[in-house]
């Protein structure tokens, strides 16, 4: 990898995905090895064999990058960590469970690239999503409340394929959980957001960090912050130096 600034950050967070880090690494590399790109994985204080997996993809992936926490911070955490030490203005994020399809990436990166500055994302909405029924019904109620109350469009926000502008990322709020809602902070901020049809597919290795009522009662309260926030947005309509 040069010292020169890549077009594309790929980042990821991950948190005991031994089985599935290496596997993930050197698949997004394949996709994208012919653009100029950097994959900057987040090991979020991983217990079992996640980093071992990763230091040892170093080998056969050039563009890997990996920052490791001291402590478990949690996704949203991760996911603001890979972007702080991304060096591209374009980046796009998944889930490091390998559920999301790296063959999808270049989908949303390159309508987002297409796209005027007012255009902050372009996020995945899973097609044939591969979870129980019962996982997907909960997605299905939670998604429907968030987009009543929050007005964000997304049918999907629970999808982590995710392209953005670095510099449009760095102007929202943080807090945990923030990555469930980043289309709704978009909006806030005045960026528009774009949605495209993406893959899904099943696990193949390790355990799902969630259950179905913690992610509810975590929303709940977070759902009622952002409307907090929303509540007190102002835009300027643009500025002009004189």
């Amino acid at each position: 990898m040069t010292d020169s600034r890549p077009e594309l950050s790929i980042i990821a967070p991950m948190h005991n995905e031994a089985g599935n880090a290496a596997r993930l690494v050197e698949e997004i590399y394949g996709v994208l090895k012919d653009r100029s790109h950097e994959i900057v994985i987040i090991n979020d204080a991983s217990t079992d064999g996640t980093l071992s997996e990763l230091i040892a993809a170093k080998e056969t992936v050039p563009t890997l990058r990996i920052v490791a926490h001291h402590r478990n911070a949690g996704q949203s955490r991760a996911i603001r960590t890979g972007v702080l030490a991304a060096r591209a203005p374009f980046i796009c994020m998944l889930d490091g469970d390998g559920q999301n399809p790296p063959a999808d990436i270049p989908t949303l990166v390159d309508a987002l690239i297409a796209e005027p500055d007012g255009t902050g994302m372009v996020a995945g909405r899973r097609v044939g999503r591969q979870d129980s029924e019962w996982k997907k019904t909960a997605s299905r109620l939670g998604n429907g409340v968030r987009k009543a109350l929050l007005n964000d469009d997304a049918d999907d926000t629970g999808c982590g394929l995710k392209a953005f502008r670095r510099d449009a990322y760095l102007l929202l709020p943080f807090f945990d959980h923030q990555h469930r809602f980043l289309p709704a902070l978009m909006k806030r901020e005045g960026y528009h957001v774009e949605f495209r049809d993406v893959g899904h597919r099943p696990r193949m290795a390790g355990q799902s960090k969630y259950t179905n009522l913690g992610r509810l009662f975590a929303s709940l309260s977070d759902m009622l912050g952002i409307m907090w926030l929303n509540s007190r947005a102002r835009q300027p309509g643009g500025w002009d130096e004189i």
